[in-house]
């Protein structure tokens, strides 16, 4: 081990001695997808192979971004080209997420496509030809994720979910309070945008270029859409469950969330112990929460003395979360570990529903998150399956066949999803397997 550093790196800087760093492959260059690119070229140990973007010039102007002349980059749009381009120690950049997915010289691949249809296709191609799999695209994940893990784990590779946004960051510390052996009450994160349901691109074009971002994305965080679909993420990794629909949303601080996050009957807003949820409050944002307890004196003295709250509840805080900056260590670690950091579990217990923002009439075909039509709404599994409700990652394309008024939920009897596309595909096949399981 080279002195001085964490075995992970170490791991890394001796692959990079070598001439072996671990090969990446990224599909999606927008901002996140340009992130990792950039920061792709100062981590030791890790090389990027190949991206895909649909508009390719702009993942040229990623690479110019992180320091690569223009002859180091290519244009292939073969498997056998990218391969050739990686071997020659170039960066082979395609217009196809598929042609990505079966080049040869990849070890793992990302997805930060963002949709839920090329995300799944994207994942299910790479796994067939034995990559590693980084999803980033966490509403790919929330919709047909296990079924995604289950074929990962089939061809013997890993599937994950991306270290860096919220719900991997929450899993850290969810997973270091249960390894003490605190009951975990509640786990979130803090909003980042203000939340405004309402939220369309139009209002948000002149802050989106002031922050360097897609109008549509923005809103997608605006909306509540994005929170919606974190914590379901969450909830379906751990068995957290939302506590009521949409969950409560509290304005409460970074030092109040213990007394907030908590169960009525010692003064908060849940129901009960095991949930999900997000503040709005000061203090919270960019960094997610963990609120614990524990039932012993001399332990609930020590976290006090240690002061990490008043007690009996205690707030357990990462207060960043550097989102595309670490994922590269989830393509790491599933390379040289076998490792993943966020899978989902066997069935969900949660899931984003879909809100109609506006009047929405027969006939219409639904655009993309973040846009006018829709927005996110997480629920309990039960919830939404009692509700007929349509999964928020099958609404895109979805055809409207009754109206439905603003505030509504899509529902399979007002709203038919796209059934030309793999994800919807999928999904019902998992939807009839739980309805088979809840019919015993």
């Amino acid at each position: 081990m080279i002195a001085g550093v964490s075995p992970l790196v170490a791991e890394l800087k001796a692959r990079a001695e070598t001439g072996q760093p671990v090969t990446i492959g990224l599909a999606g260059c927008g901002q996140m997808g340009t992130d990792i690119v950039v920061q792709l070229a100062r981590m030791p140990g890790l090389r990027l192979g190949a991206v895909a973007e649909m508009r390719p010039p702009q993942a040229k102007a990623a690479a110019a971004l992180a320091g690569f002349d223009s002859d180091q980059t290519i244009y292939a749009e073969t498997a056998t080209a990218i391969d050739a381009a990686i071997e020659a120690g170039r960066i082979a950049i395609t217009s196809d997420p598929e042609i990505l997915a079966r080049a040869g010289r990849l070890d793992v691949v990302i997805d930060a496509t963002g949709n839920p249809n090329t995300g799944t296709q994207f994942a299910l191609t790479a796994i067939a030809h034995g990559k590693h799999v980084v999803m980033l695209n966490v509403e790919a994940d929330i919709t047909i994720g296990r079924h995604l893990h289950e074929a990962a784990r089939r061809a013997g590779v890993v599937y994950t979910g991306a270290a860096g946004d919220e719900p991997a960051a929450a899993l850290e510390l969810i997973g270091f309070a249960q390894s003490i052996g605190l009951q975990v009450v509640c786990a979130g994160k803090g909003k980042n945008n203000p939340l405004k349901f309402d939220a369309v691109p139009a209002d948000y074009e002149h802050e989106a270029a002031q922050r360097n971002m897609n109008a549509r994305m923005l809103v997608e965080f605006v909306d509540g859409s994005k929170t919606m679909v974190e914590m379901v993420a969450i909830a379906n990794c751990t068995g957290l469950v939302p506590d009521v629909p949409g969950m409560h949303g509290p304005a409460a601080t970074r030092d109040e969330l213990a007394s907030v996050l908590i169960p009525r009957g010692d003064g908060g807003v849940l129901s009960k112990a095991g949930c999900v949820d997000y503040s709005i409050g000061k203090g919270v944002a960019p960094g997610v929460f963990c609120i614990v307890t524990t039932d012993h004196p001399r332990l609930q003295e020590r976290m006090i003395d240690l002061k990490v709250g008043k007690g009996p509840y205690f707030t357990l805080l990462r207060p960043y979360h550097l989102t595309s900056m670490e994922v590269p260590l989830s393509a790491a670690r599933a390379v040289l570990h076998r490792q993943a950091d966020m899978v989902p579990l066997p069935g969900p217990v949660a899931e984003a529903v879909t809100l109609a923002k506006r009047n929405l009439a027969p006939g219409e075909i639904l655009g993309r998150i973040g846009e006018t039509d829709y927005r996110a709404w997480a629920m309990t599994h039960a919830e939404a399956r009692s509700a007929n409700a349509v999964p928020l990652g099958l609404a895109q394309g979805a055809r409207v066949v009754k109206p439905v008024r603003a505030g509504e939920r899509l529902t399979y009897d007002n709203c038919v999803p796209d059934d030309s596309l793999i994800v919807t595909q999928i999904r019902r096949r998992l939807d009839q397997e739980d309805a088979r399981f809840h019919a015993l």
